[in-house]
């Protein structure tokens, strides 16, 4: 399912002007990465896709559907939300019921939903703590159980916000695998993230953002830009820094392109 952000500004009651003429196309299937620092306005644009906020001025379309005039709970069967700090959104009293909250709310039948609370218990690797209360976990265990939530809900349109924090090395490849089995499903998948290596590693459509604004969208080649990563006040990822300190011409995003900008500066 696709999105269209048409020139989105978003006022804060505060006066605070989050958003500034925001236009972005997503499409169905698509993997975006959202880059910047807080206070980009990335957590702010991303709210508006399952209506915890409304646009002051533009639009937001979720499929056919304009958000203004979609409740939270009509757009939650289209959008899939993990916080960024997860303990907003758990309140049950086992992982187990916790899991099976949206699929319960879509009035899913029981045996379908016993077959993806197992199915996202599985992908999330949280048969261990089944019975657990969310409470009971480590943040990094209960950030996997808001994903499991989401995972549940088969929505065609997942957010993740921060998804990254906390994880460690085993954690992140899950993560990366969890993406691929969306990639597979066609889901939509938008993620908020400060962590540029798991964003180029991961995503080929990058938009960098801040004050915002959105300064720049592409591939790898916006690190290219020096000017809109100081604006964002963002580091290189880890090889373009390597790269950047061997005087390699190219800055390359993964470790093949790496070797072969290596080999290619020795002419080998």
């Amino acid at each position: 399912m696709d999105i269209q952000i048409r020139d989105l500004t978003h006022t804060y009651p505060t006066g605070v002007e989050a958003l500034g003429g925001v236009s972005l196309d997503i499409a169905a299937g698509a993997r975006v990465v959202l880059l910047g620092q807080n206070g980009a306005g990335k957590t702010t644009l991303v709210k508006h896709f399952n209506g915890l906020l409304k646009p002051t001025r533009g639009s937001v379309r979720i499929g056919d559907w304009d958000t203004r005039e979609h409740s939270i709970a009509q757009l939650a069967r289209r959008v899939g939300f993990v916080f960024q700090n997860p303990d907003d959104q758990l309140f049950k009293t086992s992982v187990e019921d916790e899991i099976a909250v949206g699929p319960t709310y879509l009035q899913i039948a029981p045996d379908e939903i016993q077959a993806r609370v197992a199915y996202a218990l599985d992908v999330c690797a949280l048969n261990a703590v089944r019975a657990a209360h969310p409470y009971d976990l480590s943040p990094w265990q209960r950030r996997w159980v808001a994903i499991a939530s989401v995972v549940a809900m088969r929505t065609p349109i997942v957010i993740l916000d921060e998804p990254t924090t906390g994880q460690d090395a085993v954690g992140l490849a899950r993560l990366a695998r969890l993406l691929e089995e969306w990639r597979a499903q066609k889901v939509t998948v938008v993620v908020v993230t400060h962590d540029v290596d798991f964003a180029v590693e991961h995503f080929g459509d990058v938009c960098l953002m801040a004050g915002g604004k959105l300064l720049a969208r592409g591939g790898a080649e916006v690190f290219a830009e020096t000017a809109h990563v100081s604006r964002a006040a963002l580091d290189l990822p880890q090889l373009m820094r390597l790269a950047q300190a061997l005087g390699l011409a190219r800055l390359p995003a993964h470790a093949e392109e790496f070797v072969d900008a290596l080999a290619h500066e020795n002419g080998s």
